[in-house]
């Protein structure tokens, strides 16, 4: 217990208060320029009401907010899609390259590379790779016959999350092959041989003996990658700057906290971004009955 004192301070220092200050701002009216004169408002920055002369009520704050809830429908869809496309690709990238080839080596070093390459690069190499006039996946695709006319990807409301979600998964599905490769290097390969041996078709093998297995590596990659999932920001600031389609959480909070001076309406939408996190992961966790030490419940 002694040793966990120098990490137990070092994360009050560096997260616990953070946290705390900005659930304070968010009580406040607190704003750039004037944060240590803030006044405490209370719960208005997260909903307040206003009756008229006319008896009609006004209600206004974060959560009647349509620009967050539409931050938050973007979130989510983007949590659930990419996480969920990255688990399949990476279970497949994982299953090639636990299979003995030459070259396995090589493969596994030449995988990491969209990962090992930092989001604002792989966002702004994307960036120029869906230009509407000079990417080059627009001349590919149409030098293929897949589309009639040039996409501006990452403009149109109706591409932009899809370019988004291709590039995410695109960086991140080797993150997720790596932590599905170790689970499936921990299977024992006796079980493979005495299934061969009673002649188990190798699909029935996968979610027999595989799939079951490899689960407690695979809940463990999802819950992380569903936290970075949630808190989303770079890839879309860079490459979707100012598209309501593919605004996130992440972004708007930012937007308030910086760019528009509402320094505590953008701490209560921080707040309710990192309860949302919250929430979520404790649910995963016991509906998964997910272990970090590799067992299972």
């Amino acid at each position: 217990m002694f040793f966990l004192v120098p990490m137990l301070v070092a994360l009050l220092v560096v997260a616990g208060w953070p946290l705390l200050r900005t659930i304070y701002f968010s009580l406040t009216n607190a704003s750039l320029t004037n944060l240590y004169g803030a006044e405490w408002v209370g719960f208005r920055n997260y909903l307040s009401w206003t009756t008229l002369k006319s008896g009609k009520t006004v209600f206004s704050g974060t959560l009647v907010d349509p620009v967050w809830w539409n931050a938050v429908w973007n979130t989510v869809r983007f949590a659930v899609v990419s996480v969920t496309l990255e688990a399949i690709f990476g279970m497949i990238v994982a299953l090639v390259l636990n299979a003995n080839f030459v070259g396995r080596g090589l493969v596994r070093a030449a995988i990491l590379i969209p990962w090992a390459i930092p989001t604002i690069v792989s966002a702004r190499m994307w960036g120029w790779m869906l230009n509407d006039q000079f990417g080059i996946l627009n001349d590919l695709f149409l030098r293929m016959g897949l589309i009639s006319q040039k996409i501006a990807w990452t403009a149109n409301a109706d591409t932009a999350m899809t370019a988004v979600l291709m590039v995410d998964i695109w960086k991140t599905t080797p993150f997720m092959a790596l932590l599905i490769l170790a689970g499936l290097q921990m299977i024992p390969k006796d079980i493979y041989e005495a299934a061969d041996i009673d002649g188990v078709h190798p699909v029935k093998q996968f979610f027999r003996i595989t799939l079951p297995l490899v689960r407690p590596a695979l809940m463990v990659a999802i819950i992380f990658r569903l936290l970075d999932a949630m808190r989303i920001f770079d890839l879309i600031y860079v490459l979707t700057p100012n598209s309501s389609q593919t605004k996130t959480m992440s972004v708007v909070a930012r937007e308030n906290l910086i760019e528009f001076d509402k320094f505590a309406y953008g701490s209560a939408q921080s707040t309710l971004l990192f309860l949302l996190i919250a929430i979520m992961t404790i649910i995963y966790i016991w509906l998964g009955r997910v272990r970090f030490d590799g067992g299972d419940r």
